[in-house]
């Protein structure tokens, strides 16, 4: 049996919804070209080849291959 919160309060949310492992499948999957903007403002774009907890590997063509701690990742947006 399940106990509504009390006094207006909203249940807490989960820790983990899952969403950003099936959003980084979908784009090694597709091999979908993304930029990837850092936190010092730094850009660079590839494709995402593998992720795991802490960080994913961006493979570049004609240039080495960068993997990216989660942390200092601003943003990434795919490209068409």
């Amino acid at each position: 049996m399940s106990i509504p919160p009390q006094g207006g309060k909203s249940a807490r949310a989960p820790e983990q919804t899952f969403e950003e492992a099936k959003y980084l499948k979908r784009l090694i999957e597709n091999a979908t070209p993304v930029r990837v903007k850092l936190a010092d403002g730094e850009e660079v774009a590839g494709t995402i080849e593998y992720y795991d907890q802490s960080f994913i590997r961006l493979t570049r063509r004609g240039q080495p291959n960068l993997f990216i701690f989660k942390q200092d990742i601003k943003y990434l947006v795919e490209e068409s």
